[in-house]
């Protein structure tokens, strides 16, 4: 009988969605989706270069305690990124080197964790991709239990299992699963117009054109009146 604290199958993202998705940077979903699902800044890329996308591999632990992420690394499939609620805890590690290069041994696409790291010159020579809250030399303890394959809360965001997570150097934002396949051709017309007034902006047309009209709902200006 199994543990219902471990949930080991559930609906993923497809890789075809995930390979559309990987286009985009994380900004352009925030801002489909109604300016929702980034988690907070405090979780960064381990280096500004990291880049990663693809269905979530949740993991609920306790803080400093890693247990659980050994059990998740015998479960994720290929393809998936581990994240990790560690409650944001930064007095001791959850991974380092060791369990970093059996992440990427296992195909995984990458880590994201709600709490801290060591090794990380090592995990920086490797290359894959780490966010974390930030390092700290401390390693953790291997008691306690917790939850894999459940909803968790990582930087403040509800991330389900199999929902799309990507980040990049701006951070780290989540789609739910069923929602992406309708952003992706959002997400495609977000970037064909951002790169339409940018041209504008190089040629010289630098006014927002929305400027005056918000301006004056706010109540900064009276109507009829210009900056």
């Amino acid at each position: 009988m199994s543990s219902p604290d471990i949930i080991k199958d559930f609906p993923r993202v497809s890789p075809e969605d995930v390979a559309q998705a990987r286009q985009y940077q994380p900004a352009i979903f925030s801002d489909i989706a109604g300016r929702r699902g980034a988690l907070h800044g405090r979780i960064q890329a381990l280096r500004p270069r990291m880049k990663v996308a693809g269905p979530a591999f949740t993991v609920e632990v306790r803080p400093g305690d890693n247990l659980m992420i050994h059990a998740a690394l015998s479960l994720a499939k290929p393809g998936d990124v581990l994240v990790i609620d560690g409650k944001g805890d930064q007095t001791s590690a959850l991974m380092g080197t060791i369990m970093m290069t059996a992440a990427r041994q296992l195909g995984l696409a990458g880590v994201i964790l709600d709490g801290a790291v060591r090794d990380s010159l090592e995990i920086d020579e490797m290359d894959f991709p780490v966010f974390s809250v930030g390092t700290n030399p401390n390693g953790p303890t291997k008691n306690n239990g917790g939850r894999i394959g459940h909803p968790i809360s990582c930087g403040g965001v509800t991330v389900r299992a199999g929902d799309l997570v990507i980040g990049d150097g701006d951070g780290v934002v989540v789609v739910e699963r069923e929602q992406l396949p309708a952003l992706l051709p959002l997400a495609a017309h977000k970037v064909q117009a951002e790169a339409k007034r940018i041209a504008a902006i190089k040629n010289g047309d630098t006014a927002a054109k929305w400027l005056t009209a918000s301006l004056v709902a706010a109540g900064v200006l009276r109507e009829g009146e210009v900056l």
